[in-house]
C-alpha cells in the first residue's frame, strides 16, 4: 500500500511540474488587454489633466478680480498692475501667462494659455450705477476657440458694469 501511495504521489508531483508557469499565448493575451484598456483610458485622463490646468487660470482671474475690488475699496481707482494689486500672484506659470489692464471704467485681466489644447479666458471688474450709489461688479469669460500663447479679447466695460466680448462665454463655476 505504501509503495502505491508513493507512485501516486511521485505522478502527481510530476504532472504538477509541467502546468507552472504562463505560455507565451497567456501572455500575449494579457498584454493586449492591458493595451486595449490603456487605450481607452488615456484620453479621458489627458482631458482631465487639461480641465486641472484651465481651473488655474479660472482661479487666478477671480483672485485679481477680487483683488481689484479690494484694491478699489480702499483707493477710489484700479490697480494698474497684478503686483500692485498685492496679491501675491505670478504673471506667468507653466500653463498661463496673465495681464492686466485698467480705464476709468474698471479694470481687465487676461489668461493667454501654454497648450493649444486648452481655452484662454478674460475677466473685467467694472462699475456699475449712477453718482455716489457705484458698485463693483465683476465677469469671468472663456475663450470659445483654444488657442496656444494667444492673448484672449479683453472684457467689455461700461456704465452697466463689465461683459463678456464676442467669442467669449460667462463662466460661472
Amino acid at each position: 500500500m505504501k509503495t502505491e501511495f508513493k507512485a501516486k504521489f511521485l505522478q502527481y508531483v510530476a504532472n504538477r511540474k509541467k502546468e507552472e508557469g504562463f505560455t507565451l499565448i497567456e501572455l500575449l493575451v494579457v498584454i493586449i488587454i492591458i493595451g486595449i484598456l490603456a487605450a481607452i483610458a488615456l484620453p479621458s485622463f489627458l482631458n482631465q489633466a487639461n480641465k486641472a490646468k484651465q481651473s488655474e487660470g479660472k482661479q487666478y482671474l477671480s483672485s485679481i478680480n477680487k483683488g481689484q475690488q479690494a484694491y478699489y475699496a480702499e483707493n477710489t481707482a484700479f490697480g494698474a498692475t497684478i503686483s500692485e494689486l498685492g496679491i501675491g500672484l505670478k504673471t506667468q506659470t507653466s500653463n498661463f501667462v496673465y495681464a492686466n489692464g485698467t480705464s476709468t471704467d474698471g479694470a481687465t485681466s487676461t489668461a493667454a494659455p501654454a497648450s493649444s489644447a486648452m481655452k484662454a479666458y478674460a475677466a473685467g471688474v467694472g462699475l456699475s450705477g449712477t453718482g455716489e450709489a457705484k458698485t463693483t461688479s465683476t465677469v469671468l469669460c472663456e475663450q470659445s476657440v483654444a488657442s496656444n500663447w494667444a492673448v484672449p479679447t479683453s472684457v467689455g466695460l461700461s456704465t452697466t458694469g463689465p461683459a463678456c466680448a464676442t467669442g467669449q462665454s460667462a463662466v460661472t463655476k
